[in-house]
């Protein structure tokens, strides 16, 4: 883990500068302006979140160090949410770059022991000594207490910062022992483990509101009702219920009245916030509340403008939700606004696709201000026209239903693909040859043992398996039946 491993990296590496164009995604990432007391533990720590760490090279000497991660996607999420968060070791800013090199050639032996020691003793002091590995055997569920409660902080409010860190699933609030407080589940413990160590002692607003975060000894939330209290974001189907029952699981609700909310609070729920600084939310940004009615609406930068359509939208983002209308903007075709069904919807497609890839580029999902998608007026041109697509009356809504089985079955993307509709007719060679005659590499197949009209499908990587979505959901197999694909949470 020192230079004496190094040689085929010289510390030196080719830097990615604003000028040129953007950097190839690449497994190694180059780490510079690190502090002169930098130890590994301190470099683990910022990547180990993001997942399994391959090989790591310190150059002390040279304030730098090179990562290899284990996979390409966990690189990607990495740098795109460093991108947007600065990273720091020590109180030190430092800057975090895909490297130009594929793989680091190191001892690998060695190295191993080296990551693996570091690896715990980084785990043991994020998880408050516990001696545990980092995220290893942790929950994804976190308990968070609001101390210094100044102001009342919603449900939305919640799910708005700690989404930032990975895919929130559910969330119960409540009060105990007069202390504000809600579980929060992740996808993954991984970015439970994330969002604790980032988020821990953290202000919401300025100067009040802090955040106390330990992980709960629950494995999952069992949430019944979508009201103020609790939320399952993968469950838009679940009714409201009373309020009063929310003792049903377990908890009492908070003491506020109106009386209780500061006057910018008293009629909105939703808290704008574009990062995550070291004070949550700038006294100047804190106040800033936005009308729930306008969440519906998601704005979608970073597209690749030569490859993108309404129509692929509609498909990918109708994983998470009826799609009502799609427009990719005029004037700048690598931004696009997908109108969801509401503002649940577009929460849930906002934490599952944010940094994802979608033909080669890490796009961005954020709400946008709009309330709606304005269709284009008649006079438009017809290219105008062709950039916006109303979706309301589709065929392929997956949720149209009141409580439909798909409300079960949302998942983030991943590189297993669920594939159901299948005819009786349609062997394995055939669905392969389909997926391949597109550009897809097949790693693996299974038909469901008990339903020969569901099959699990892997393909190389999550970016294939999302385009691989966009392409062939909903393709024709047969005269009358059309092959339907999702997200799996399975492997083969």
């Amino acid at each position: 883990m020192s230079s004496s491993h190094l040689s085929t990296v010289d510390g030196t590496d080719r830097l990615c500068v604003s000028e040129r164009a953007q950097c190839v995604p690449s497994r190694v990432l180059h780490l510079r302006q690190l502090p002169a007391d930098v130890s590994e533990q301190d470099v683990l720590a910022l990547a180990l979140p993001f997942g399994r760490v391959s090989q790591l090279i310190t150059l002390k000497a040279k304030n730098q160090a090179f990562l290899e991660m284990a996979s390409e996607e966990a690189a990607v999420t990495m740098v795109n949410y460093y991108t947007s968060a600065t990273p720091t070791v020590r109180n030190q800013p430092i800057f975090i770059q895909y490297s130009t090199h594929h793989e680091l050639k190191t001892d690998n032996l060695t190295n191993q022991r080296a990551i693996s020691a570091a690896a715990v003793h980084s785990g043991s002091m994020a998880s408050g000594g516990e001696g545990r590995g980092f995220a290893l055997g942790q929950s994804p569920v976190l308990r968070i207490i609001v101390e210094n409660l100044f102001y009342p902080v919603t449900l939305e409010v919640l799910q708005q910062i700690f989404s930032k860190f990975g895919s929130v699933l559910k969330i119960i609030t409540f009060t105990r022992n007069n202390q504000f407080q809600a579980l929060l589940q992740f996808s993954d413990a991984v970015h439970a483990q994330h969002a604790k160590a980032s988020l821990d002692g953290q202000n919401i607003y300025n100067s009040c509101c802090t955040l106390r975060i330990d992980f709960s000894k629950l494995s999952a939330l069992n949430v019944k009702y979508n009201n103020d209290k609790s939320r399952d974001f993968t469950r838009a189907d679940l009714p409201t219920g009373e309020l009063e029952q929310a003792a049903a699981f377990g908890v009492a609700l908070p003491p506020y009245g109106a009386a209780a909310f500061p006057p910018t609070f008293q009629h909105h729920t939703g808290v704008s916030m574009a990062t995550v600084p070291s004070s949550l939310v700038s006294p100047r940004v804190s106040l800033q509340v936005a009308s729930l009615t306008v969440h519906s609406v998601l704005l979608v930068s970073n597209l690749n403008p030569e490859s993108v359509s309404p129509h692929c939208l509609f498909i990918l983002f109708g994983v998470y939700g009826d799609v009502q209308r799609v427009k990719i903007l005029f004037n700048k075709k690598e931004n696009a606004l997908v109108q969801m069904s509401d503002a649940t919807q577009a929460q849930l497609a906002m934490s599952h696709l944010n940094g994802q890839r979608l033909h080669g580029n890490v796009i961005r999902v954020t709400l946008s201000k709009h309330p709606v998608v304005q269709l284009p007026r008649r006079v438009a041109g017809q290219e105008e026209q062709a950039l916006t697509r109303d979706f309301s009356g589709s065929a392929l809504h997956r949720f149209k239903k009141p409580g439909s089985k798909n409300f079960n079955n949302i998942f983030p993307p991943s590189a297993t693909l669920h594939l159901s509709n299948i005819p009786s007719s349609v062997s394995e060679d055939v669905l392969k040859d389909l997926f391949s005659s597109g550009g897809f590499t097949v790693k693996a197949f299974k038909f469901f043992q008990k339903d020969k009209k569901m099959a699990l499908m892997q393909l190389v990587s999550v970016e294939e398996a999302i385009d691989a979505l966009v392409s062939l959901h909903d393709h024709q197999l047969d005269h009358n039946q059309h092959l339907r694909v999702s997200f799996s949470k399975s492997t083969i």
